[in-house]
């Protein structure tokens, strides 16, 4: 029987992690007796900032995969990635700032060695004053009559843009960027009226992301600026430490970054999928705090009062606590008044999101998990076979690979991972007899390294399933060393271009072993090194977290067969058609990101269960269907004016033409609709749409095959 792999649980990290703005932190987690001014107040860095600079640099020299010196190369990479971080389409900072800056471009390898912070805080306050004069300035356009008629364009390509030369140019840059979002959301208003119309509305929850499109425009861009002023105000010194630090280490490669206390606070929440609050999930839009989602049987949701899309515009504690008004407040402040320990009262002023009133919602805290981040299931009957019964198939929605490390760490029972919980749906899939199991990586960006090896276990019967090579060449094979599998029939994986890391390990070595079929984009996001989780604190013998931590790249994994995933990913055996492969946001569409190599391969069982033969049938029905598919036919248009629009370098601000233009191309709002629906919990299992038909139609043609060859047996 399989059990679970005992390695080092904290120390590796695999993954694309998003991070939700969660109201439900420790309240033990607060900082409140640590010094961490507005940076607008500051004169120079705080003496911690410089220990752990101090540090970061020697780690980063010692231990990081690419073993590139701290050097002149790095220092520049590291000046170009700190201005992008801050004006990413160059509205804010004048040509002349850039030239001062300039004379210390290839310093910064040095400032980090002596661990000095000042010349960001030097670079961020001369940001600050370009942020109150365009703002002041963008008051004042928006107030004016803009003239939608004259053709001028907007350049929307960064590469092309360059810095303003003066103050007037930036001005008419200003003035520009506010035609276009007065177009965009007139844009917005025309076809939310036009989806009325048809009876198509969109989901509550897409609305609400999105903005409200019948609010005065504005009066919508008026306070987003006003948000936007002020949000830069409150910038504080911990989000400068991990502004500034990541600009350098993310120089030696994308996934190498600092994590400031709050953020490590936020990392070990998600990864261990259980925290107390009320069980909500919220955002920050246009200086207010809007609830995206309620947590299934947290507080809030059994309470029933919250709702998507309402404002929470004042938060007090305790049933008579003072109530302080949050609007305008930094999300992250909002997050630390809302949680508290379970058993507390928070108490909230909220506007609803369908209008009205505001009221005040009183809810007592409870621990909750997080479970639209946890593996789910449903058994799918689809199709028939030859004696007139269904197919069932057992379809398992793996949205990340979470551990809760520590109590892994201290060998505490029954601690919640993946590897568990997909064991128990794989037992159950056992009992319900169904004919494949259907594993979703589609949406899943990684995680442990530990649970990525567990749970490829669960398929395999012992064997070789990632091997890792370290910045001196060394290599280590981690096996699954258990006898016995948890499923041993036919397998199919879901895997998309936004499947990373863990996800990666598990869809390589499955389709090295022949042991299952991967279908999805072309390739899988190729991220395929390995990142260390340093807490700074414990290292320097200080309290844990209270310095924050690095998360450092060490490691190269490699496949069974010696390949690695790094920039190319895991090539899918049945491809179909998603707007997700035609997204900028693979590995190798990433700054520095490491190259791909290769190495010996570790030897390994052949389960036979995919040949070329097989592989040749399935894709020719595959492509058949895809072809005669109204479903696939509509997305490949879409996909189509999607590439068009996403290599336009300028957008017309003349009203006419730019609204015929999102007319024609709506392929923009493809993606944006698709980046907001990933930010939503998925409430379905399993959607039975043309896409995941189709993924139904191999999985059955691919039982069909195998009981001809009589290679597989479910169980």
């Amino acid at each position: 029987m399989w059990h679970m792999l005992r390695i080092p649980v904290i120390t590796t990290w695999l993954g694309l992690l998003s991070i939700f703005a969660c109201a439900a932190l420790p309240a033990d987690a607060q900082q409140s007796d640590r010094e961490n001014p507005r940076v607008q107040d500051m004169t120079a860095g705080r003496a911690l900032d410089r220990t752990i600079i101090k540090t970061i640099a020697e780690y980063m020299h010692s231990q990081h995969l690419s073993k590139h010196p701290l050097d002149d190369e790095i220092s520049e990479r590291a000046f170009d990635q700190l201005l992008k971080s801050l004006d990413s389409m160059k509205i804010y900072f004048l040509q002349s700032d850039i030239d001062d800056f300039k004379a210390n471009r290839d310093r910064l390898d040095e400032f980090a060695r002596a661990g000095d912070m000042g010349f960001a805080i030097d670079v961020f306050k001369i940001f600050l004053k370009r942020v109150d004069e365009r703002i002041a300035q963008a008051h004042e356009l928006i107030d004016q009559e803009h003239d939608f008629t004259v053709n001028e364009e907007l350049v929307i390509d960064r590469d092309t843009i360059q810095y303003p030369r003066d103050d007037a140019e930036a001005r008419d840059r200003m003035r520009k960027q506010i035609k276009y979002r007065l177009l965009v959301y007139k844009s917005d208003r025309i076809r939310a009226e036009k989806d009325k119309e048809a009876g198509r509305e969109q989901p509550s929850a897409i609305n609400f992301l999105n903005g409200d499109p019948n609010e005065d425009p504005k009066e919508r861009l008026h306070r987003s600026f006003r948000t936007q002023l002020k949000r830069w105000h409150q910038f504080d010194a911990d989000e400068l430490l991990e502004l500034y630090v990541t600009s350098l280490t993310s120089s030696f490669d994308p996934h190498t970054s600092y994590m400031s206390y709050d953020t490590l606070e936020n990392f070990r929440i998600v990864m261990s999928l259980n925290l107390d609050g009320i069980g909500a999930q919220l955002m920050s839009e246009d200086g207010y705090t809007k609830l995206t989602s309620i947590v299934p049987g947290g507080a809030a949701d059994k309470d029933g009062r919250l709702k998507p899309g309402d404002r929470i515009v004042s938060v007090g504690q305790g049933e008579s606590g003072e109530m302080h008004d949050v609007v305008d407040m930094k999300l992250d402040d909002v997050v630390g008044m809302i949680r508290g320990t379970a058993g507390t009262v928070v108490r909230l002023g909220v506007m609803p999101a369908g209008g009205g009133e505001m009221t005040t919602i009183e809810i007592t805290r409870a621990k909750i998990t997080l479970e639209d981040s946890a593996a789910r299931s449903q058994i799918v009957e689809y199709g028939q076979k030859a004696n007139g019964e269904p197919f069932k198939f057992g379809y398992i929605d793996l949205p990340s690979f979470y551990m809760d490390m520590e109590a892994a760490r201290d060998n505490a029972s029954g601690f919640r991972s993946t590897t568990r919980d997909v064991a128990k749906i794989l037992s159950e899939f056992r009992e319900a007899h169904v004919d494949a199991v259907v594993l979703d990586l589609s949406r899943n960006g990684g995680g442990s390294l530990t649970e990525a090896i567990n749970l490829t276990g669960l398929f395999i019967d012992r064997g070789p399933v990632v091997q890792v090579k370290d910045s001196r060449d060394q290599v280590q094979v981690y096996d699954d060393e258990n006898d016995g599998v948890a499923w041993s029939g036919p397998l199919i994986v879901m895997t998309s271009k936004e499947s990373a890391s863990a996800s990666e390990i598990l869809a390589g070595a499955i389709q090295d072993y022949k042991r299952g079929l991967i279908i999805g984009d072309p390739s899988t996001h190729g991220k395929g090194t390995v990142q260390s989780l340093i807490d700074l604190g414990q290292q320097l013998l200080s309290s844990p977290g209270e310095m924050g931590a690095l998360k450092i790249t060490i490691q190269q994994f490699y496949l069974p067969d010696g390949m690695s995933t790094q920039r190319q990913g895991v090539m899918s055996d049945i491809v179909l058609p998603a707007i997700t492969a035609s997204f900028d946001n693979a590995e190798a569409d990433l700054d520095y990101a490491l190259p791909n190599d290769q190495i010996k391969p570790a030897r390994h069982s052949d389960y036979k269960l995919v040949d070329n033969a097989l592989l040749a049938t399935l894709r020719t029905k595959s492509s058949k269907r895809v072809h005669e598919s109204h479903g696939f036919d509509r997305l490949l248009q879409r996909i189509e004016s999607f590439k068009t629009q996403k290599d336009e370098k300028v957008v017309s601000l003349n009203a006419e033409v730019f609204l015929k233009r999102r007319e024609e191309l709506d392929a923009q709002r493809e993606e944006e609709d698709k980046i907001l629906e990933d930010q939503l919990p998925k409430k379905e299992v399993f959607k039975l749409d043309f896409y995941n038909s189709e993924v139904l139609n191999v999985a059955r043609d691919y039982v069909e095959e195998l009981s001809k060859l009589n290679l597989a047996q479910a169980g």
